[in-house]
């Protein structure tokens, strides 16, 4: 059988539009597709992730609790960035208010607006990059 690759990743959202704001403005994430529900309100925004994969933000039907970092079950989105780029990245996200939450030597950990971890993540790791 075929390797299996991701296809999608989804995440639920209160707030639809704030968080397209996050993921196409601050992230740059190219927009692939809007999807309306049956009374023609926003439903969900596909956005690009390379490849024929894409982020699917899709609104919430209701609200729920938030998960905790410790919690079982996925722990974060890790979107790949240039370890060259990793200061660029670090400013883009401090311009739109978006604080860095914490770092690994490979890794920029930040909370799209509604708590849930992003990663910024490079590997291998450039020799004299933190």
């Amino acid at each position: 059988m075929t390797p299996l690759r991701p296809h999608h990743l989804a995440v639920v959202v209160q707030d639809l539009a704030r968080a397209e704001a996050f993921y196409a403005g601050v992230l740059g994430l190219p927009l692939v597709r809007r999807w309306d529900d049956d009374e023609g309100r926003p439903r969900s925004v596909w956005l690009a992730l390379g490849g024929d994969t894409f982020l699917a933000v899709e609104r919430a039907a209701s609200p729920g609790p938030v998960r905790a970092d410790d919690a079982p079950g996925w722990h974060c989105v890790a979107l790949a960035i240039e370890a060259s780029e990793r200061e660029a990245w670090r400013a883009r996200l401090e311009a739109a208010g978006v604080p860095v939450e914490r770092e690994s030597a490979f890794t920029l950990y930040a909370r799209d607006p509604e708590g849930s971890l992003i990663a910024l993540s490079h590997w291998p790791v450039e020799r004299g990059a933190r």
